[in-house]
């Protein structure tokens, strides 16, 4: 996996606490990135109506409301797939040999548990939460400065 859903979070909180739209290069900056991945992002953010873009002014809006808009959205928006891939198995284990013969079979079976739990827990997470954890953190920063 890449950044992108990571980034696509980042991006998303920034659309949503801005008070005005918020450009490809402001984003950018705060993402750490340079604003064509950025324009990247949005185009399948935009595909996926979770953002929208007015023409001829500059910036994003979301389309949803952050308590709305799940994890597993924004991955899905992002990795242009519904299913989350996590592990991958070795291809070419030796038959002959009895843990060789059972292995793939037995972590398809594990993988395929974790990677459902995965997207479980993507389901009941949203934007919403990011920011809550994100607020709680900025919250107990300043009170430590004091």
């Amino acid at each position: 996996m890449d950044t992108k859903f990571s980034s696509a979070i980042h991006m998303l909180i920034l659309i949503s606490e801005a008070e005005t739209p918020m450009s490809s290069e402001k984003i950018a900056e705060s993402v750490g990135t340079n604003p064509s991945y950025i324009r990247k992002i949005a185009g399948l953010l935009k595909k996926a109506g979770i953002i929208e873009s007015s023409q001829g002014r500059s910036g994003f809006s979301l389309t949803l409301n952050a308590d709305e808009l799940t994890l597993y959205q924004i991955f899905c928006a992002v990795e242009e797939t519904s299913e989350i891939h996590l592990f991958d198995i070795h291809r070419n284990p030796y038959d002959k040999c009895v843990v060789g013969r059972y292995i793939q079979p037995t972590l398809t079976d594990m993988f395929g548990e974790l990677e459902d739990k995965a997207v479980s827990e993507l389901k009941q997470k949203t934007l919403k939460n990011c920011m809550d954890i994100m607020r709680n953190r900025i919250s107990k920063e300043k009170y430590e400065d004091l």
